[in-house]
């Protein structure tokens, strides 16, 4: 099709860029596990380019009411465009079609193999397949998925099908083609056999209210997963939003610019092959193994809170050939806005490449096991901006690059849950403040406040816990502990 043939085209200049940019950048950390700022700097730029390109346009978000073809599901009919047969309601033209009442067993199969738009139009619909995916969009240039507003639709397919062929539908809402969901009404989508909702090529969420349940990945867009608004919320046994397009450079990504995400998964959060972008809105993973995992993960807007079992951000190429000790080229964890909260119980923000923060807000409540921590990564992290907080275990502890802009505090300590740790510079002035959610035995801390050459002392719960300064930072898993020299040391980065 036209519009993806553009959109590839554009992806490959531009992002393709971006990825061969940061692979510059990291290749002489691989072998020294050391860059300069400059480098680092540009490794953050690079990163935080936003892939929200998409086939998506406003004027796909009309059509001419005037021509509208009514199908009542309850009783449906042949009509101009449509045809019926043994329960499946076939749209073969391009059109608006307004979908209402229940299918109890049957399938809505889309089929346009002329140009133009199909607008499946859902008002109270309820579509159920025993034995195969409730909604199937084989061939059309574009489907536009309208939420009525005001109205509940569902779509539900059978914990069995009927075709099982590796070309088959696999999905309760099941896409070949680019499909765009709009509108202000509520679909709620139970994908009893594999996924929820899928898309083999583009899936844009513009607006609606929209709840999956799924047995394996809850929403896919295969060569792209963009959310522009509304609420979604997933629960999945498998990965909660994922792309996964392994053979076109700049594709498999997914991008949250707003709206309000809502995700549980027995696997990933979110999971994509090429980039994870979060521009806006807020996006919560209650519950995952690893919360966000792509090569590149940029965060510049919005909040975001992760919880996982395992890493809370995992930035790791899959394809790459590197050793588990060296830095992956091209792969970066960048933050340069927004709030992050993560909660985790291996690494909390973890990179096989470098980690770039320029600005926003970062919490992160660590591991307790000496194995993992706070923060791990094989290159540098370079810091030139915003605030970070992060407590965990002490065994292979890490700190931001201690050549970086903005300088960091890295502490040895005791505090239970729910204490208050407090960091003051030698006047008495507050420089961080932090209340971990589980035991911690040290702490990274940088802001603008943190200068090189002033003492800070550590309190928790109001008692003095002993003193550092920027002088007892290290890179390679140690950590420097209050009251100054090294404290207990640690393996190099994993």
């Amino acid at each position: 099709m036209n519009r993806l043939t553009n959109l590839k085209t554009w992806l490959a200049g531009g992002v393709a860029a971006a990825l061969i940019g940061l692979a510059g950048c990291t290749g002489a950390a691989a072998a020294t596990t050391t860059t300069t700022s400059t480098t680092s700097t540009s490794t953050a730029a690079a990163a935080a380019v936003a892939l929200t390109a998409d086939h998506d346009t406003e004027a796909d978000h009309t059509w001419d009411t005037s021509k509208e073809v009514t199908i009542d599901l309850s009783s449906p009919k042949a009509t101009d465009g449509v045809t019926v047969s043994d329960g499946v309601i076939t749209i073969t033209a391009a059109g608006a079609y307004r979908l209402t009442g229940t299918l109890a067993d049957g399938q809505v199969v889309v089929n346009s193999e002329g140009d133009g738009t199909v607008y499946l139009i859902l008002d109270d619909a309820s579509i159920t397949n025993a034995d195969g995916s409730a909604v199937v969009i084989t061939q059309a240039d574009l489907t536009v998925l309208v939420l009525t507003d005001g109205t509940t639709n569902s779509i539900t397919d059978g914990s069995t099908y009927a075709a099982t062929g590796d070309d088959d539908p696999s999905a309760a809402l099941d896409s070949s083609d680019d499909l765009t969901i709009i509108g202000n009404g509520t679909l709620n989508v139970t994908g009893n056999y594999n996924d929820g909702i899928a898309s083999s090529d583009g899936l844009v969420i513009v607006s609606g209210t929209i709840n999956v349940t799924a047995k394996d990945d809850g929403i896919r867009g295969k060569d792209y997963l963009v959310i522009k608004g509304g609420d979604v919320e997933v629960t999945s046994t498998g990965d909660a939003l994922k792309s996964d397009n392994e053979e076109d450079t700049g594709l498999g990504y997914v991008s949250i610019a707003d709206g309000t995400v809502t995700l549980s998964s027995g696997d990933d959060g979110i999971d994509a092959w090429t980039a994870i972008t979060i521009t806006g809105g807020s996006t919560t993973v209650s519950k995952s193994v690893e919360g966000l995992e792509a090569k590149v993960i940029s965060i510049s807007g919005g909040t975001t809170t992760v919880t996982a079992s395992d890493d809370g951000l995992n930035a790791t190429d899959s394809a790459s050939t590197a050793g588990e000790m060296e830095a992956q080229e091209g792969t970066v964890v960048s933050i340069s806005g927004g709030e992050l909260t993560v909660t985790a119980d291996g690494d909390g923000i973890d990179s096989n490449g470098d980690i770039a923060m320029t600005g926003g807000t970062v919490t992160v409540n660590g591991p307790t096991n000496n194995g993992n921590g706070a923060l791990d990564y094989n290159g540098t992290f370079t810091i030139t901006g915003g605030t970070l907080v992060a407590g965990g275990s002490s065994g292979m502890a890490q700190a931001p690059s201690t050549d970086s802009s903005q300088k960091s505090l890295m502490i040895t300590l005791t505090a239970a849950a729910g204490s208050t740790v407090e960091v003051k510079d030698s006047s008495g002035t507050v420089v961080a403040t932090y209340s971990p959610t589980r035991q911690i035995a040290s702490l990274v801390v940088s802001n603008a406040q943190i200068k090189e050459g002033e003492t800070y002392t550590v309190y928790v719960n109001g008692t003095s816990v002993g003193t550092t300064d920027t002088s007892q930072v290290t890179n390679n898993g140690g950590f420097g502990g209050p009251g100054g020299g090294p404290g207990g040391g640690g393996g190099g980065p994993r």
